[in-house]
C-alpha cells in the first residue's frame, strides 16, 4: 500500500515535474524516501530555502512548468517565505511542500509549529493543510489547479510528518484539463477595428507569453499588423531588442519615454497585469482616465479594470487571443504613414534609452562598460540572470536581447535571487552558457549556493559588482537626505579567496583598461569569476557624491 509521501512523489512525476529543490529536514523524511523511489526526479539538494526556492521559480520561469520545493517545519518554511512572496509578485506557478510537527501537536504551540494559513494566507493562492492521509489526492488535484490557472500563483501544501509515512488510499493524480476561455467573437471583431484604426497603437506585452510558443505568437502579431511592443517589467527576452518594432520596457522609466508613450491612441495589453513598476505607480497607463483606448488580455478576470479603464476587457489566454484575432482583414490600413512615424519615434526613443551616458569618474570602473562589453560579446543562446540591485539597471537597457536567449531577473525586486537562478538555469539547460550579474550584497546572500555548481561541475560566468554599499538604497537615501549617508556601506570577504574555494577561475577588473579580459572569460569552458570594482560614484545622484560612507 502507498503511503501518503508516496502518492505526492508519483503525482508530482505524473504532473511532468522532474526535478526538486530543497533543504532536507526531519519534518519529512517520509516525502524524502519516497522520492528516492522515483528514478525520474532530480532533487537539487540546497543548503538555505531561499536559494531553494530561487531556483524553483527560475526553473519553472523557463519550462513554464510548476517549481517545486521541499522545506522543514518553522525555521524552514519561514527561509521559504520569499520564493512564496516572489511567486506571487511574479505569476509563476510554484508548490511549496512543508513538513509539519506531528499530527497530535498540531495547534499545541509545538516545537517549530506554525499555523501556515495565518503565515502564508495574504501571498499563496491556495494554503492546505492534510490532517487524514485519504485527502492526499484531492488536495494534490486542487493544489495544482490553483498554481497554473488564472494568473498562476503559489500554493502551499502542509503535511504533518507522521501522515508523510502513513498508508493512504488516496489516489495518484495525474494531469487535468486546464480550463481554457475563448474570446467573445464581437470582442474580436472589435479588436480587429480598433487595431485598424489605430494612429499610435502600443502593445503592451507580459509574461503569460513567456510560456512556449508566447513568444513566437507574439512576434508573428505584432509584425503582421505592424505593432510596436513594450514589454513589461524585466521582460526583456519576449521581443527581440533590435527589431524595428521594439518599443522599450516599462518599469521604472524615464520621464522622456512615458511622454512619448502616452501619446498613444489605442494600448493593447496581453499577458500582464499591469503592476505597480510595470505602469511606474500606475500612472501609465493612467489610473482611471476614460481617454485612453485600452483593450487588456489576461486569463484572470479579476484584475482586469481595476486600476486603468478598460474599453475591452479580454478574459482569457494570450496565445489563444493572438489565435483568435487571426489574420489582419485585407486593406486594413496596417502601414499608414501616420503609423509609420509613430514605430520611427518609438524606435529612435528605444536607440536613446539603449545607450545611457556614460559618466566619467575616478573611483573605479562604471558597471555600464561592462555590460556593454558583455552585451557585445553574448552568444546567440545565452541565459543572463540578475540580482537585485542598482548595479544591474542597465542590463535591461543596453542587452539587446533576442530569442532564444533568455533573462531571469527578480520581477519582486528580491536581492539574492541572482545566483540560484543562474544555477537552475545551468541544470536544465547544461548546453546554454549561463551568465549571472550579482551584486557584492546579493553574493553575500546566496552565495553559498555555489556549492550545488561544485557538486554539478556547472561552467558558470558570474561578474560580481563590488562597491562595498547597498547601492539602490543609498542612491535613494543621497536624493532624500542628502550628505547624511548611514547604513548602506559594509565590508566585505576576500572574494577572490572565496571563489577559488569554490572552484572558480578568477580574474579582478580593477581599471577600465581591463576590460578586454572580460572576452576571455566569457569564452571558457569553465567556470569564471569576474570581480569588478565598480564605481559608487557612477550610481549616485551629484549631490551624493561628496558624501561620508
Amino acid at each position: 500500500m502507498l503511503t501518503t509521501g508516496n502518492i505526492i512523489a508519483k503525482s508530482l512525476v505524473a504532473n511532468g515535474v522532474d526535478r526538486i529543490f530543497c533543504v532536507p529536514g526531519e519534518s519529512y523524511l517520509g516525502l524524502l524516501d519516497a522520492i528516492y523511489d522515483e528514478k525520474s526526479i532530480d532533487l537539487v539538494v540546497c543548503q538555505h530555502e531561499a536559494s531553494a526556492g530561487f531556483m524553483a521559480l527560475a526553473d519553472s520561469r523557463l519550462t513554464g512548468r510548476v517549481g517545486v520545493e521541499c522545506v522543514s517545519r518553522g525555521p524552514g518554511a519561514s527561509h521559504a517565505a520569499i520564493a512564496v512572496h516572489s511567486a506571487e509578485q511574479e505569476s509563476l506557478p510554484f508548490l511549496l511542500f512543508i513538513g509539519q510537527v506531528p499530527l497530535r501537536d498540531i495547534r499545541r504551540d509545538a516545537f517549530q509549529e506554525i499555523d501556515y494559513s495565518k503565515m502564508f494566507g495574504s501571498i499563496a493562492k491556495w494554503v492546505a493543510e492534510v490532517i487524514d492521509p485519504d485527502q492526499i489526492g484531492e488536495i494534490l488535484l486542487r493544489a495544482f489547479q490553483m498554481a497554473i490557472t488564472e494568473r498562476p500563483g503559489p500554493v502551499v501544501v502542509s503535511v504533518p510528518e507522521d501522515i508523510l509515512s502513513a498508508p493512504s488510499f488516496g489516489n495518484i493524480v495525474k494531469p487535468q484539463a486546464k480550463p481554457r476561455a475563448i474570446p467573445n467573437p464581437a470582442d474580436i471583431v472589435r479588436t480587429r477595428h480598433l487595431l485598424a484604426a489605430s494612429e499610435r497603437p502600443l502593445i503592451i506585452a507580459g509574461s503569460n507569453l513567456g510560456q512556449p510558443g508566447g513568444r513566437e505568437a507574439l512576434m508573428e502579431f505584432a509584425t503582421k499588423w505592424n505593432l510596436p511592443v513594450a514589454v513589461s517589467f524585466r521582460h526583456q527576452d519576449l521581443f527581440p531588442n533590435n527589431h524595428r518594432l521594439f518599443a522599450g520596457a516599462l518599469g521604472y522609466s524615464p520621464k522622456s519615454q512615458l511622454e512619448l508613450l502616452s501619446k498613444s491612441d489605442l494600448i493593447l495589453v496581453i499577458g500582464d497585469h499591469l503592476s505597480h513598476v510595470t505602469t511606474n505607480g500606475y500612472t501609465f497607463p493612467p489610473n482611471v482616465n476614460q481617454n485612453y483606448r485600452i483593450i487588456h488580455v489576461y486569463p484572470d478576470q479579476s484584475i482586469i479594470g481595476i486600476h486603468s479603464f478598460t474599453e475591452l476587457a479580454i478574459s482569457c489566454d494570450a496565445i489563444s487571443f493572438i489565435h483568435a484575432l487571426g489574420e489582419f482583414e485585407p486593406g486594413l490600413p496596417l502601414s499608414s504613414p501616420h503609423r509609420e512615424r509613430w514605430v520611427e519615434e518609438l524606435r529612435n526613443m528605444q536607440t536613446v534609452l539603449a545607450n545611457p551616458e556614460v559618466k566619467e569618474v575616478k573611483d573605479g570602473v562604471p558597471f555600464e562598460l561592462v555590460i556593454k562589453h558583455v552585451g557585445m560579446n553574448l552568444a546567440e543562446n545565452a541565459i543572463i540572470t540578475v540580482d537585485a540591485g542598482k548595479f544591474g539597471l542597465p542590463i535591461y537597457q543596453m542587452i539587446p536581447f533576442k530569442a532564444p536567449q533568455r533573462l531571469l531577473g527578480p520581477i519582486s525586486g528580491s536581492m539574492g535571487f541572482g545566483i540560484p537562478a543562474a544555477i537552475s538555469a545551468s541544470i536544465r539547460f547544461p548546453k546554454c552558457p549561463v551568465i549571472c550579474f550579482v551584486g557584492d550584497g546579493g553574493f553575500l546572500m546566496t552565495g553559498n549556493a555555489l556549492s550545488v555548481a561544485i557538486e554539478r561541475r556547472l561552467p558558470l560566468k558570474i561578474i560580481l559588482s563590488e562597491n562595498r554599499m547597498y547601492g539602490t538604497v543609498r542612491a535613494m537615501q543621497e536624493r532624500q537626505y542628502p550628505g547624511r549617508a548611514i547604513g548602506t556601506h559594509f565590508c566585505n570577504p576576500d572574494f577572490e579567496l572565496i571563489g577559488r574555494a569554490f572552484g572558480f577561475e578568477v580574474t579582478h577588473i580593477k581599471a577600465v583598461e581591463q576590460l578586454d579580459l572580460l572576452k576571455s572569460a566569457l569564452r571558457s569552458n569553465g567556470p569564471q569569476l569576474v570581480i569588478v570594482e565598480s564605481s559608487v560614484e557612477a550610481i549616485l545622484p551629484k549631490v551624493g557624491l561628496m558624501s561620508k560612507n
